[in-house]
């Protein structure tokens, strides 16, 4: 179901996912508590962060070194949860999507963390966290052309090649986005700062905490390190 490459976890050993498996969601229903909860979060992140660049923050700060090492400027190309911030310390707020979505960006902004949620409903086999030799296969979101990651970019790809997301934890695939009509998913938390292992576990348990309550499902999950790199979800 989801792994990571021994290549990925020999380059970067502080490596630590979340992962899980979720089936069954009613991702259609609509909680006006949860849109509560989405915007008091929003409003807490903000004064929170105060002043305090984003560059600065630990988990960020080693996103930006794991990027600049496979050849991105940081800078320009953002890992989701800095741009997540960006957007909400400059604009005030993080449109609402959908309840999957929007309970996963609570959760990012909360730890300042990627978190990825892909719809299983075209994964082929296993989703692999790799370095793209190429040939791979992506499509934007809201796009209908393919294109091909770089060579040696970190990417989330099936066993067809298939892309799910570019460049680690910068941007999902079209075949990959929550939609509302979305009931199987699999979801990543990820870190790669000295406090990872604690901060993916305790986002991870405040998300399925927040599934259960608004979209219901079953759940299967793991915590994954160089120790432990594949999670298969009991049949």
């Amino acid at each position: 179901m989801f792994q990571y490459d021994q290549a990925i976890v020999a380059r970067f050993p502080q490596t630590v996912g979340g992962v899980i498996y979720a089936t069954g969601l009613r991702n259609h229903v609509v909680s006006a508590e949860l849109e509560t909860l989405y915007v008091a979060e929003q409003q807490q992140t903000i004064a929170r962060i105060g002043d305090t660049s984003l560059g600065d923050i630990p988990s960020l700060k080693a996103w930006r070194g794991v990027f600049s090492a496979f050849g991105l400027n940081p800078t320009k190309t953002r890992s989701a949860p800095e741009a997540l911030l960006r957007r909400l310390t400059k604009k005030g707020d993080i449109p609402s999507i959908n309840p999957l979505v929007d309970m996963g960006n609570l959760v990012s902004i909360r730890y300042a963390l990627p978190l990825a949620i892909f719809d299983t409903r075209d994964l082929t086999g296993t989703l692999t966290v790799k370095f793209a030799d190429g040939s791979e296969r992506y499509t934007e979101l809201g796009s209908v052309d393919s294109d091909h990651p770089e060579i040696g970019e970190v990417v989330f790809a099936d066993d067809r090649g298939l892309v799910f997301a570019r460049r680690w934890c910068w941007r999902q695939s079209h075949q990959s986005a929550a939609q509302n009509s979305t009931e199987d998913v699999l979801i990543t938390i990820e870190a790669q700062h000295d406090n990872g292992h604690h901060d993916v576990e305790q986002a991870m348990n405040d998300l399925l905490e927040l599934l259960d309550r608004f979209v219901g499902g079953q759940y299967q999950y793991a915590l994954l390190d160089k120790q432990d790199t594949h999670f298969t979800p009991d049949t």
